[in-house]
């Protein structure tokens, strides 16, 4: 794939005896959707933790907007326009939503966590913070303290948080982990929003929304990728199905 932003080859990482990934390749190209799935102990979390930066791979190259991240920490990544969702930031409960994106922008532009700054500076903060949630659905909940917020607005919020560092990739794990059914679709209908737009790389156990959203979906299995393709092409892989026999979907 010559148009790829992230370009995985060879990763490898282990934990003792245990392979959370095995040689791993992982194409993603600019402005997709791509899910990574797999069984219990497949190695999707620590996928997404060696591409942030929180785990450094035992071996293998990642590249990222053709430039080599594999030893940059957390923080360079970012500045690069590497985001993860969930658990790149933590939402402050007694700020209200707007503050919340605001800190974001704030801190991502280099700035330490001051709100009291001069009036004609703020804007710079409130105009991309307000946007990210008009963009999540969140518009019109700016004003509300985020401990006030549902669950599901809650994961609204940290997309917000992240979309307003204009990120070039968002690394969502388990957007819909802890979701009822109206806040999942509501999530999938957010999500769907960004196609095109945003290169996302999903990790996720719902298969209902993997299906709905995802362009190409990667199958992971003991850390090694056993399938790349289509939804279409995942659904009719008969060592995908086998992989999955008797199973539970989990990160």
């Amino acid at each position: 794939m010559t148009d790829a932003l992230l370009r995985v080859t060879g990763l490898n990482k282990r934990f003792g005896g245990v392979i959370a990934s095995d040689n791993l390749d992982l194409d993603v190209a600019a402005g997709e959707i791509h899910a990574v799935i797999g069984p219990n102990g497949a190695g999707k979390t620590t996928l997404i933790a060696q591409l942030s930066g929180a785990i450094r791979p035992d071996s293998g190259t990642i590249l990222f907007d053709g430039e080599d991240i594999g030893r940059l920490p957390n923080h360079a990544r970012a500045a690069r326009g590497l985001a993860r969702s969930f658990q790149i930031t933590s939402i402050f409960h007694e700020f209200t939503a707007l503050e919340n994106v605001m800190l974001a922008v704030q801190a991502h532009d280099g700035h330490s966590f001051r709100f009291w700054r001069p009036a004609h500076t703020e804007q710079s903060l409130r105009g991309p913070a307000g946007a990210a949630l008009e963009r999540v659905g969140l518009g019109d909940r700016g004003k509300v303290i985020a401990r006030h917020l549902s669950h599901g607005e809650h994961r609204q919020l940290e997309i917000a948080m992240a979309l307003a560092t204009n990120p070039k990739m968002l690394l969502l794990d388990e957007p819909m982990a802890g979701l009822g059914a109206d806040e999942s679709r509501r999530m999938v209908e957010l999500l769907q929003t960004l196609k095109g737009a945003q290169t996302i790389l999903l990790v996720e156990h719902d298969m209902d929304a993997v299906f709905a959203l995802a362009g190409r979906i990667t199958v992971l299995v003991y850390g090694r990728a056993i399938a790349t393709g289509s939804p279409d092409d995942i659904r009719a892989n008969p060592e995908v199905r086998t992989a999955y026999l008797g199973e539970d979907e989990a990160a």
